[in-house]
């Protein structure tokens, strides 16, 4: 009978414990995928538990909290999915706030030439016959703002028919890895996490719109530490961890 009670105290004393390890659950874009993974480990030395991290393009997560997914927190590559979600009432207000931003490269394999300011179908030339890989810029971040770059640069129309739509940036990073297209666009975070790829072309800022990201918090948030770990990224220490993975401070 001792035993028996002690077993019950002791499943009663560490079954609340494991469940207290699980932290908040947060949905990001794919190229936040070390940065975050940085914060989330930083938080949980503090003594706090660690969040769970999701990552995806952030077409395809804004899509899955509309249709009602649970989660604590978003971080979107661009203002329009956290616009979209935000017109849906699905944001805690007050909480939305610019976490960081980046830069537009194009990334190639080494032996291939450099981009540099070739425009039109100048640049349409370099391709070739080769494919040119990015998000898709129907919904991805990273493709929109690779496609308001070349429409800018008057190289839409030549490249077009040659690009490939990826699901998210890192897939269009994964294709130029892999050696399936010559050249990709993704985000200069995104090209140094690849030692066997070059920056091959940078775009010009005032080229496409601001590369940020927005974070929130959302209204299915239960985790009482969501607002807190949000607060923490948002921190002087969250926006160093930013910028050593190459996020510029906003």
């Amino acid at each position: 009978m001792r035993l028996i009670s002690s077993v019950l105290l002791f499943l009663t004393l560490v079954a609340p414990a494991s469940a207290q390890k699980r932290g908040p659950l947060v949905l990001a874009a794919a190229s936040m995928q070390e940065a975050l993974g940085d914060a989330a480990d930083a938080w949980a030395r503090q003594g706090h538990a660690r969040p769970t991290l999701s990552f995806a393009a952030s077409s395809a997560l804004a899509r899955q909290v509309a249709a009602g997914a649970p989660a604590d927190l978003f971080v979107s590559a661009d203002q329009d999915w956290m616009d979209d979600l935000s017109s849906r009432k699905l944001l805690v207000t007050g909480t939305r706030a610019v976490l960081a931003g980046n830069r537009l490269v194009v990334v190639a394999r080494s032996g291939q030439p450099s981009v540099g300011s070739k425009r039109g179908s100048a640049l349409g030339k370099l391709l070739g016959a080769g494919a040119l890989a990015m998000g898709d810029p129907a919904a991805v971040p990273a493709g929109k703002y690779g496609k308001a770059a070349l429409e800018r640069l008057g190289a839409w129309s030549y490249v077009a028919p040659r690009v490939v739509r990826s699901e998210s940036v890192r897939a269009a990073l994964s294709l130029v890895e892999r050696g399936a297209a010559p050249y990709g666009i993704v985000y200069a975070t995104d090209a140094r996490i690849a030692p066997n790829l070059r920056v091959a072309g940078i775009f010009p800022p005032g080229s496409h719109p601001p590369i940020v990201y927005p974070i929130a918090r959302l209204t299915t948030s239960r985790d009482p530490e969501a607002e807190g770990f949000r607060r923490f990224l948002l921190s002087s220490a969250g926006k160093a961890i930013m910028r050593r993975h190459g996020f510029v401070a906003r």
